[in-house]
């Protein structure tokens, strides 16, 4: 028998969202989204205390929020778990987790490093089980809670040379149907993105390479990197990251859970 979930709010103002590796890029991007709503944060990210205090200080006086910062190492569980424990005691619950963080390493199945391989698994997969088992009583409590996992075309799809990348991917769309299927009834929702090309500077030494070897421009560079893999021509701006979660928040999605949702310019409909 399914439990009674309260009538759904209407505005995402003073609930709190945690997001992993928000001091730069999808996450930096998504964080100022969510801000602009009245949306609490917690960052998190690779900066000092006091640069990460700075920025959070930042979101405080720009957006006349509640903001903290925690620079936890997501490849130990003791310190995700203290990460998350704070967290909850100084905002009250968290209501909203985006699992942000990632780290890549590409190189062939057959030489690729063990500890290479270790660290992606930790960072990419293992940490958004520690968070999401940590959030979930809080969420339960309240009867809502939005969980995004920001997988990536490689949940859906392989490429060479990529093996702990694609593995990790694969896991957290996984890991993210068996949690939408357990919280249902709950009023808590479990989706994750998987986007295509993002337009970030670390994309731009792949770049780079390329016009080398190619003997060509950057822009040249950029669309065969692009369209070697999705048609759109295109890569997508951070902040449509942050949009596209603003929107799994809201009440007009509260039905949409256990879905893998690619943004990638129609690369897997190929």
């Amino acid at each position: 028998m399914l439990k009674s979930i309260p009538p759904t709010n209407r505005t995402l103002k003073g609930k709190t969202a945690l997001i992993t590796g928000s001091t730069s890029g999808i996450g930096l991007a998504s964080a100022h989204v969510l801000a602009e709503q009245g949306i609490n944060l917690v960052l998190h990210g690779l900066l000092s205390d006091d640069e990460g205090i700075s920025l959070a200080q930042e979101f405080s006086k720009k957006y006349l929020i509640k903001a903290i910062f925690d620079n936890a190492n997501l490849m130990d569980s003791n310190a995700i778990s203290a990460f998350m424990n704070k967290a909850i005691k100084v905002m009250g619950s968290i209501d909203i987790l985006i699992n942000n963080a990632g780290i890549q390493h590409i190189e062939a199945v057959d030489t690729f490093p063990e500890n290479k391989w270790n660290a992606i698994i930790a960072i990419n997969l293992t940490a958004a089980f520690h968070t999401i088992q940590l959030a979930l009583n809080g969420m339960k409590a309240n009867s809502w809670g939005r969980i995004i996992n920001i997988a990536s075309v490689h949940g859906l799809v392989a490429s060479k040379n990529k093996a702990a990348y694609c593995a990790a991917k694969h896991g957290i769309v996984g890991l993210t149907k068996v949690v939408a299927l357990e919280c249902a009834e709950y009023g808590i929702t479990a989706n994750a993105i998987c986007p295509g090309w993002v337009d970030t500077p670390l994309i731009n030494d792949q770049i780079s390479d390329i016009a080398k070897t190619e003997k060509s421009s950057f822009e040249q560079a950029k669309y065969q990197l692009i369209t070697a893999k999705q048609p759109l021509p295109e890569m997508m701006a951070p902040r449509q990251i942050g949009e596209f979660i603003l929107f799994l928040c809201s009440d007009s999605a509260r039905s949409i859970t256990g879905s893998s949702l690619p943004m990638d310019g129609a690369w897997t409909a190929q």
